[in-house]
C-alpha cells in the first residue's frame, strides 16, 4: 500500500501535468504505479495526454521529495485521499478538475450527508459578523458539516462560530500542512483538528502564494452542498469561489444587504445575475435543501411498475430510503453515470412516480 502511495505523490509532482491529465491517466490505468511502469508512446496515446506530458512524466526523477513527504505525512498522522480513495470528498468528483491528492489531518467524514461552504470578506461589517454567527446558531440541531478557507474575516468567523455550537468544520488551505496562515489562526486550527479538520492539496513547504487560492477555492466550492457568501465586494476572492459553485451546479446562497454598502455590492451582484438565491434564514437554507427533519410517517410498500427500466428501478429503490434525497447522492450511491441518471430522474417525473424539490431533491409522489 505504503509503494502505492509513493506513486501518487510521485504524479502529482510531474510538471505540466495537472489534476485534468492526471485523472485522464488514473482512469486509464487504474493505480498510478501503472501509469510509471508504462511506456512513454503508451502513455502519449492516452487521449488528452499528449507527447509533452508523456515526455515529463518519464523524463521527472526526483522521488527523494516523493519519500520525504510520505515521511512528513507519517510523522504527523496526515491523510492522504487519492482521487481512488473511497473517503476522498465526493462530491468533488462531479467537478471537471478536483485535486489528484489531498491531504488531510482531522476526524470527520468528508463525504458526510451535509456540507455548506460559507464564504466572504476578509474585512467584515458587524452585520456580517451577526449574520454568520446566527446562521450557524440556526443549524446546530442539524449537524451541517462548515466548510471555509481559514481566512481573516468571515472564514475566521464561520470556523469559531461553528466550534462554538458543536458543529464539525473544515479549513481548506491554500498551502502545505506544515505551517498554517494567517500565523493568527493557529490556535483556532489546533482546535478544529478535534473537531473537524484541515484540508489541502498542497504538499509541504508550499507556500501560501497568491496563486495558490483559486485552486483552494475550488476545493471549498466544490466539496460542499451549497456555498453560502455572506458579504463580499464584487471582485475578490469570494466571487471567485461563487462562480465556481455555479459552475459545477451547486447550490449558492446569497446574504442581502443595503445597495449601498460595497461589501454587499458582490452578493447583490450575484442575486441580481440569478446566479444566488437571496437567503435571509437557516430555516429557508434547511427547507430549500431539503435537510428539515421530519416526523416519519409509515410508508406503504411500493410496487416497482413492470414498465420501469433497471435503472429508473435503482432510483426509486434509493428514494424509497429517505424523505428526500439530493441528485448528488443518487449520482454517488447507484453508481450509474450522471446522464444514465438524468435520464432516469427525467422518465420518472414523466410517469409521475417522482417529484423535485428545490435545491436539487427529489422524492417520491
Amino acid at each position: 500500500m505504503r509503494d502505492e502511495l509513493f506513486y501518487q505523490v510521485a504524479l502529482t509532482r510531474i510538471p505540466d501535468l495537472g489534476c485534468i491529465r492526471a485523472r485522464l491517466l488514473v482512469e486509464y490505468f487504474g493505480v498510478a504505479s501503472a501509469i510509471f511502469k508504462a511506456k512513454k508512446k503508451e502513455i502519449s496515446c492516452v487521449e488528452g495526454i499528449g507527447e509533452l506530458s508523456a515526455r515529463s512524466l518519464k523524463a521527472w526523477d526526483r522521488f527523494c521529495e516523493v519519500e520525504e513527504e510520505i515521511l512528513f505525512m507519517e510523522k504527523h498522522q496526515i491523510d492522504p485521499l487519492f482521487i481512488t480513495d473511497p473517503n476522498y470528498p465526493k462530491r468533488l468528483l462531479h467537478c471537471y478538475d478536483p485535486p489528484t491528492l489531498l491531504y488531510y489531518r482531522g476526524n470527520v467524514d468528508l463525504n458526510t450527508s451535509r456540507v455548506i461552504s460559507i464564504i466572504g470578506t476578509r474585512n467584515h461589517t458587524e452585520y456580517g459578523k451577526q449574520v454568520t454567527e446566527q446562521l450557524i446558531a440556526s443549524l446546530q440541531a442539524e449537524q451541517v458539516l462548515v466548510v471555509s478557507g481559514l481566512a481573516f474575516g468571515i472564514d475566521y468567523i464561520a470556523h469559531r462560530s461553528a466550534l462554538q455550537h458543536n458543529l464539525s468544520t473544515i479549513g481548506v488551505l491554500g498551502h502545505g500542512l506544515d505551517t498554517i496562515y494567517p500565523s493568527q489562526h493557529k490556535s483556532l486550527a489546533k482546535e478544529m483538528l478535534q473537531h473537524g479538520g484541515l484540508l489541502t492539496e498542497f504538499p509541504k513547504n508550499s507556500k501560501p502564494d497568491k496563486h495558490n487560492f483559486p485552486k483552494r477555492n475550488r476545493i471549498v466550492a466544490g466539496m460542499a452542498d451549497a456555498t453560502i457568501v455572506i458579504e463580499t465586494a464584487s471582485k475578490g476572492g469570494s466571487m471567485i469561489t461563487a462562480e465556481l459553485a455555479h459552475n459545477y451546479n451547486r447550490d449558492l446562497f446569497a446574504i442581502p444587504g443595503k445597495i449601498t454598502d460595497t461589501k454587499s455590492s458582490g452578493c447583490l451582484q450575484l442575486i441580481s445575475q440569478n446566479k444566488a438565491m437571496v437567503l435571509i434564514s437557516g430555516e429557508q437554507l434547511l427547507e430549500t435543501m431539503g435537510w428539515q427533519e421530519k416526523k416519519k410517517t409509515i410508508k406503504k410498500q411500493r410496487e416497482l411498475f413492470i414498465e420501469l427500466t433497471a435503472n429508473e428501478k435503482k432510483i426509486v429503490v434509493l428514494l424509497q430510503e429517505k424523505e428526500s434525497t439530493h441528485i448528488d447522492t443518487l449520482f454517488l450511491q447507484s453508481g450509474l453515470s450522471s446522464s444514465s441518471v438524468a435520464s432516469a430522474i427525467l422518465s420518472l417525473e414523466l410517469q409521475n412516480v417522482i417529484c423535485a424539490l428545490p435545491g436539487k431533491m427529489y422524492r417520491l409522489i
